[in-house]
């Protein structure tokens, strides 16, 4: 049986801030290694933000209507931390703003998890039963398999979220 939604969200959480925490002990001349952390908090970044705008924003929108406006506003720190990712990606981490546009995105991701793990969570969890969490934690490794690994451009991701949010 898989596990849950929020527990399958809550273990990309650990992993990201795992790769922030390296990134941070990295210091200033491990250029060779931010860039690949980076280049794998981005492709974490990427495939959690698909599954959660892809599955458990809209189902949970559908659910529980009176959390639409954490929604929305989970879909827009997802859109801020997309275009720092997309912004990153054309940096190389010899750049002098990598590091300064890095620690905006780990800020900017961290704020959002400590939201959803603090406040988001615990209402879905109140207002969902554990089959229905653990459907969509299926969903959501479904969606996993085919998530995209490196973003789409701004104004795509824009699209996909102003057709999932109309």
């Amino acid at each position: 049986m898989s596990s849950d939604a929020i527990v399958l969200l809550k273990n990309d959480h650990k992993e990201i801030r795992r790769l922030f925490s390296q990134f941070e002990k990295a210091g200033d001349n491990a250029e060779a290694t931010k860039g690949a952390l980076v280049k794998k908090i981005i492709e974490l970044l990427t495939v959690h933000t698909y599954i959660e705008n892809e599955v458990m924003y809209p189902e949970v929108r559908r659910l529980l209507p009176d959390l639409e406006d954490d929604i929305l506003e989970s879909y827009e720190e997802h859109h801020v931390a997309d275009v720092l990712v997309s912004e990153l990606m054309m940096l190389s981490p010899r750049d002098e703003r990598f590091d300064a546009k890095t620690t905006v995105l780990i800020e900017s991701v961290r704020h959002h998890i400590e939201e959803e793990e603090e406040d988001w969570f615990p209402k879905v969890r109140a207002g969902l039963g554990r089959k229905q969490l653990q459907e969509l934690g299926a969903k959501m490794e479904q969606k996993r398999k085919k998530a995209p690994k490196s973003p789409a451009q701004p104004s795509a991701l824009k699209k996909a979220i102003d057709a999932v949010v109309a």
